[in-house]
């Protein structure tokens, strides 16, 4: 971790949410290898951070053909100051990464350093057809995939996803919810019933089940409590929507066989679309990510499964 909470102080020790690293050594490479980059290439990357990738790049296709932009300006100013003397002539640049950089445009290859949950149509647009973004995926559900588009005409891009993938989110897609603070007041009075799908199946190891629910489901996300102070509830998962309208509690005795008992409020029945996408997910045979496409005109995104076969999602 590189910087916590923007460069801001955070008021308590446990709002100390990192906003900057250095990544994984074996995920960058990983991502340079899915770029396919090649001498002479003209690169944009969105989030420069410390600067090492961008200087990657710069070894590998030429600091001339690498442009980096990073919206926090003391990152850019730091970046820009060891890009330059490292002798790396990348071109750094302080904005609003969402926005790309049109300045150098048509790029080959984008590159992107946080995760996001729509791909910005400017990148698509400054993109040159037959060119490639590598972009690492989120959903409110989890943050596990790896996208890679490649760019057609008229602000269209299609391409697949893979697995294990670990990204801060971008700034502008953030979304600051907790449960007790925004979703579940004292006032509610949810319904009670005995869910068949156990809390440890979305909310535990499964990370394939759980990227799947994030593409059907898109705006569901959880939490675990797994101390509640309440009698006879050994843990329990809150699922939760991201406008804080619709939640779902399920509750675990603890025992030997568990028993589970679900609560319900909200417009949605929440555990009832949780139970639903994840029969879905085990009839389509349990897929894993690299099964999972996505499709973008302009702004439709299209989440689809096996060769455009089934429609997963439109995102909204």
């Amino acid at each position: 971790m590189t910087q916590l909470n923007d460069g801001a102080e955070a008021d308590a020790e446990e709002d100390a949410l990192p906003s900057s690293s250095a990544s994984s050594p074996a995920m960058v490479v990983r991502m340079l290898e899915d770029l396919d980059l090649r001498e002479g290439l003209s690169v944009l990357e969105i989030g420069t951070g410390t600067g090492w990738n961008a200087a990657l790049l710069a070894h590998r296709v030429g600091g001339e053909n690498v442009t980096s932009i990073e919206i926090d300006a003391a990152l850019a100013r730091h970046a820009r100051g060891v890009l330059h003397a490292a002798g790396s002539g990348v071109e750094v640049v302080c904005g609003d990464g969402s926005r790309g950089w049109p300045g150098r445009q048509p790029y080959d290859r984008i590159v992107v350093t946080c995760a996001v949950r729509r791909v910005p149509v400017a990148w698509i647009e400054q993109t040159r057809p037959g060119g490639v973004i590598a972009t690492p995926w989120d959903s409110p559900m989890l943050d596990w995939g790896m996208l890679r588009l490649v760019a057609g005409e008229d602000a269209t891009a299609e391409g697949r996803f893979s697995a294990y993938s670990s990204f801060m989110l971008m700034r502008n897609q953030r979304t600051d919810l907790r449960i007790f603070r925004d979703v579940v007041h004292d006032d509610q009075q949810p319904v009670e019933g005995r869910p068949a799908l156990s809390p440890w199946q979305v909310g535990g190891d499964d990370w394939e089940a759980r990227f799947a629910l994030g593409l059907r489901l898109g705006d569901v996300w959880t939490a675990w409590d797994h101390e509640p102070e309440v009698e006879g509830v050994a843990s329990r998962l809150w699922v939760a929507t991201t406008d804080a309208r619709s939640w779902a509690a399920v509750d675990s005795d603890g025992a030997a066989g568990d028993r589970y008992t679900v609560w319900q409020y909200g417009p949605r029945r929440l555990w009832d679309e949780v139970q639903a996408a994840y029969d879905w997910w085990e009839a389509a045979g349990s897929p894993s990510p690299d099964r999972f496409g996505l499709t973008i005109k302009g702004q439709e995104h299209l989440v689809w499964l096996d060769e455009r076969a089934q429609e997963v999602r439109r995102l909204p």
